[in-house]
């Protein structure tokens, strides 16, 4: 028998919380990071997008943003990135740049 402790694999899970205008990861169910959007027609503007420093370094801010632009075009719309972050994840995932407004 091992020592060691028994390590379990963290649970992340991303959603649309539409009442919050926002999109959330979340980490054993914390809230982890947001991105905020809203709709005007057929755009999603996403102003900005938050991860907590508590979690930061682990690609979660990357995983939320490929689930909100996922989301996005499932819903048949185009993507205004007024969020820096966002803007840049499009411009290195060429695959997302058939939904920039």
């Amino acid at each position: 028998m091992s020592d060691m402790p028994e390590q379990t694999a963290e649970r992340i899970e991303v959603q649309r919380n539409d009442e919050a205008g926002r999109y959330e990861i979340t980490v054993d169910g914390d809230v982890a990071g947001f991105a905020d959007f809203h709709d005007d027609g057929g755009v999603r503007i996403m102003p900005h997008t938050v991860i907590d420093p508590a979690y930061g370094g682990r690609g979660l801010g990357g995983t939320l943003v490929r689930f909100a632009l996922d989301d996005t075009r499932a819903a048949g719309f185009t993507v205004a990135p007024h969020c820096s972050f966002v803007d840049a994840f499009m411009t290195k995932n060429p695959e997302y740049a058939d939904l920039r407004a």
